[in-house]
């Protein structure tokens, strides 16, 4: 397949359970509709993702939440209304029509409404997609139509193209299904913010279980070795071709993706300042210099 089709192509292809590369304002997904078993099993096999890594499901609207959850908390239901659309994941109690193949067997659902033009409409015409992003698994997420067009996958993916994405990181999770909220996965919404929202702190989750996408110790990672760098330490002696980036949210993976395609071995990166946006870019960059 290997091209683009515009949102009445695009439709048509995910209601007939084909998978279709779908442009968000954080990463472009790889999308299935998500009550089709059949699609979703092609998702994990076209990413190489294990089936017990949970999926987003991506929502029209904050309304829709209620179909999902077994039950809607009211710190959800107050991130919802304000944070929605949004790059904002919240994970809740599963309803009873959330097939297993999009929780990985777990009894919670992460759900989310996109902020792109184009991934809301294509969800109201064909429903709720299960879209996680549109890369083979562990590798750096794609932010453009070319970036899912140089995939190992994409002969047998049609792609949306919407543009460059406008956050360029994957949504903040956070796990509503306790008293106190907690944070799961930053994003594209700052810890601050959402804070903000409730009036009271989050929890941190960062370090236990992985019980949401993207809480692997190695994720998002190029061919080539990440060094993350704390302000003021040395990089060391270092072999090969060596490039030093500046991070920035919008721009992280793209930049990630050009430095492999030429050939560099070793990505030297000092990590931000861990505030707003900034905790959500050392996230990423860790993970990116994991084992």
């Amino acid at each position: 397949m290997n091209r683009l089709v515009d949102i009445e192509e695009a439709a048509a292809l995910l209601s007939s359970g084909h998978l279709v590369a779908i442009p968000t304002e954080t990463v472009y997904g790889l999308a299935a509709r998500a009550d089709d078993e059949a699609a979703l099993r092609s998702v994990f096999e076209a990413k190489g993702r294990p089936t017990t890594h949970p999926l987003i499901v991506h929502l029209a609207s904050a309304a829709d939440l209620d179909a999902w959850a077994a039950e809607v908390p009211p710190s959800a239901r107050r991130l919802a209304d304000v944070l929605w659309p949004g790059p904002l994941t919240l994970v809740v109690k599963r309803s009873a029509r959330v097939l297993d193949a999009v929780t990985g067997g777990r009894e919670t659902v992460a759900v989310r409404v996109p902020r792109h033009p184009l991934a809301l409409e294509l969800i109201r015409r064909v429903g709720p997609l299960a879209a996680p992003s549109a890369n083979v698994f562990g590798r750096v997420s794609p932010t453009t139509a070319a970036h899912v067009l140089s995939e190992p996958f994409a002969r047998d993916v049609a792609v949306l193209d919407g543009g460059a994405c406008e956050v360029g990181l994957e949504s903040t999770i956070v796990d509503v299904t306790s008293t106190i909220p907690t944070l799961l996965r930053p994003g594209g919404v700052s810890v601050e913010t959402i804070e903000d929202v409730l009036g009271a702190p989050i929890a941190d989750g960062r370090d236990g279980e992985s019980r949401a996408p993207g809480m692997m110790a190695s994720h998002y990672a190029p061919r080539a070795r990440v060094i993350a760098l704390r302000e003021g330490e040395g990089e060391g002696e270092l072999v090969g071709r060596v490039a030093r980036l500046v991070p920035r949210a919008e721009t992280l993976y793209a930049e990630l993706r050009r430095l492999d395609a030429e050939g560099v071995d070793v990505i030297v990166i000092e990590l931000p300042s861990e505030e707003g946006l900034g905790l959500a870019i050392a996230d990423r960059i860790r993970r990116a210099a994991g084992p």
